[in-house]
């Protein structure tokens, strides 16, 4: 039998090392589907319950596991869902390849069932690289590029493969005029800045008396060189939320998360440094860094399309964080000043403290700080944790502690709800051996959570440690946008938009064979983490939690606390009710470090 255009597919990917596709059949990609049957299912297609789940297990997969994910999906509504989930790679600097399918080529330009332009719908999602197979002859190049492009840059980068296209005979490219030839393979590589760039970078860094150092998921395999670089600085180094699993937390002069989601020492770090050290991050919210005059600033970036963003940088290097690093810190001076790396310190060990007071503060019936606090020091050293967006991320990014091999991740620029459970599906298939938490809020849980558990019920008894979490915070309000709504507008939270049914989660999970735990008091959550913890299948978490506690940024104050207090007292619905006794005492009991502070920079509109 010929090889058609749809089994050489299957096996360039193969080829290129790809075990997995994450996607969803659709008569679009008949071609394919008919391929894989006669490949014994090489590469696995991992089928989910929808398109974009299929690209959130590609960008779990890809975020945890430092391959490229590949995702498929028919023509028409298939590729289209794929977009929300190919943005979150884009927009997150992860390697994605999408295979499309595409009406027959005869059909095209006639209005024909389920044809929509795909190269003109694909060209911002997969602007690196975008391409439509019309003959055999451009594979394998076609192919080729998507996935060395999709490494090389981090980014998505798309296949689109007419139905007919596919039932094709394979013919390679021949040597010949305006064929075009390819190979496999991605060469290693590690970009370094030239000397005189490093000379200058150190003589701004040696001239600093308050060094802050800010990482992102660049800086990931760097640790050793980041550390080696605070200590030569005395400099103390908070993380961006995609570099939260970049440094260990129980480092004395790791300040945690910044942003809007992040800590007080953060915050405190970046308003009082005179010198600013970028890794590996394009942290966005400039209201978050030191005011502009105040620091001078160096950033190292791998890309030189991201060098020079959100600060006025004296130096940027363009260069792989780790050799970058090995070159920069045989001229760096060491600091004996050791009054500003004592402060950091002593901020962050009293950051820790008042997360453990907010943890305990009374809540009705759970307070969510601490469901996040109580797993913390449950968590395995091997975890794999993924946050969705919500409040859910503030306790994410505020409580848990990583510490050595951990991982973790969530959508971090484009902050889409979602990608919670499906990112830690492409974990699992990523690292089978290692146990997985999602912690998700009921809105993200009941937009696409629930309908993943059954994807995790089909797939889990392939992975060698069965524990996969997923663990809901349910407070029946969208509540992120409830308190955005108060503390930043100071209006009253507006039910018809945020209040959402009470689900059984938990009943649900069990009832497609999974476990599940529904948690309405206090002294039940360290029981049920242990629980889930040792679970021999995976297991849904239902933590009932109040919606009344509040996501206070780092750097809230008084004034806002009050206005955001008095925004729940204008409310006159039952559940505004049922949240108001007590409110405003609680919120203040809540405020972080500097409570009394009532005049400080405004902060920012929008959740990192």
């Amino acid at each position: 039998m010929s090889m058609k255009v749809s089994d050489h597919v299957l096996e360039r990917l193969r080829d290129w090392g790809v075990e997995y596709v994450f996607a969803y059949p659709g008569d679009g990609i008949n071609g394919l589907l008919a391929a894989w049957g006669r490949a014994d299912d090489n590469p696995r297609f991992i089928q989910s319950r929808h398109e974009e789940m299929s690209a959130f297990e590609a960008v779990g997969y890809a975020k945890f596991s430092g391959k490229v994910g590949v995702c498929a999906a028919t023509s028409g509504p298939g590729a289209i869902h794929l977009l929300n989930g190919l943005y979150d790679a884009k927009l997150d600097h992860v390697p994605v390849v999408a295979i499309v399918g595409q009406t027959n080529r005869s059909a095209m330009g006639g209005s024909y069932q389920q044809e929509v332009d795909l190269l003109s719908l694909y060209k911002d999602v997969a602007s690196d690289f975008c391409e439509m197979v019309t003959v055999p002859e451009q594979l394998p190049n076609v192919l080729d590029r998507a996935m060395r492009t999709a490494m090389a840059r981090r980014s998505v980068t798309a296949v689109i493969l007419p139905a007919d296209v596919q039932e094709l005979d394979y013919s390679p490219p021949e040597h010949a005029f305006k064929m075009v030839p390819s190979s496999l393979g991605m060469p290693q590589y590690a970009p370094v800045p030239s000397d005189d760039d490093l000379a200058r970078a150190a003589e701004v860094l040696n001239a600093g008396e308050k060094v802050a150092i800010l990482i992102g998921q660049g800086a990931r395999g760097a640790r050793q060189e980041v550390m080696a670089v605070a200590d030569r600085l005395g400099a103390g180094v908070a993380k961006a939320l995609l570099g939260k699993d970049a440094l260990d937390d129980d480092l004395p002069y790791v300040t945690g998360a910044i942003g809007l989601l992040g800590t007080r020492p953060s915050y405190e770090l970046m308003e009082n440094c005179d010198t600013l050290l970028v890794i590996g991050s394009s942290f966005p919210y400039t209201q978050f860094l030191p005011e502009f005059g105040k620091a001078r600033a160096v950033q190292i970036d791998i890309d030189p399309h991201m060098v020079g963003l959100r600060y006025p940088f004296e130096v940027n290097l363009v260069g792989d964080a780790r050799e970058t690093l090995t070159r920069l810190l045989p001229l760096l001076k060491a600091h004996k000043n050791k009054s500003w790396r004592k402060k950091i310190e002593k901020d962050t060990a009293r950051w820790w403290q008042v997360m453990e007071r907010r943890a305990a503060v009374d809540a009705e019936p759970i307070n969510p700080e601490y469901v996040a606090h109580s797993l913390d020091a449950l968590l395995p050293d091997d975890v794999i944790l993924a946050s969705d967006s919500g409040s859910a991320a503030n306790w994410y990014a505020r409580h848990l502690r990583m510490r050595g091999a951990m991982r973790g991740s969530l959508s971090g620029t484009l902050a889409t709800m979602g990608p919670g459970v499906p990112y830690v599906i492409g974990a699992k298939f990523a690292h089978g051996d290692r146990p997985a938490i999602a912690l998700v809020g009921d809105g993200a849980m009941q937009m696409n959570g629930m309908a993943e558990l059954i994807t995790i019920a089909k797939y889990w008894k392939e992975w060698e440690d069965p524990r996969l979490i997923v663990a809901v915070l349910n407070n029946q309000d969208l509540n992120q946008v409830t308190w955005e709504m108060r503390a930043m507008s100071g209006a009253p939270q507006f039910l018809p938009s945020q209040s959402i049914p009470d689900v059984a989660y938990a009943d649900f999970a069990r009832s497609v064979g999974l476990n599940g735990l529904r948690i309405e008091e206090p002294g039940e959550v360290k029981g049920a983490w242990a629980a889930a913890l040792s679970s021999d299948r995976p297991c849904v978490l239902d933590f009932v939690t109040d919606p009344a506690v509040p996501p206070i940024p780092p750097h809230a104050t008084l004034d806002q606390i009050e206005a955001a207090a008095a925004s729940v007292l204008k409310g006159d619905s039952d559940r505004t009710a049922m949240v108001r006794q007590g409110f405003k005492a609680k919120m203040q009991e809540l405020l972080p470090v500097g409570r009394h502070h009532r005049t400080e920079r405004p902060h920012a509109r929008h959740t990192p």
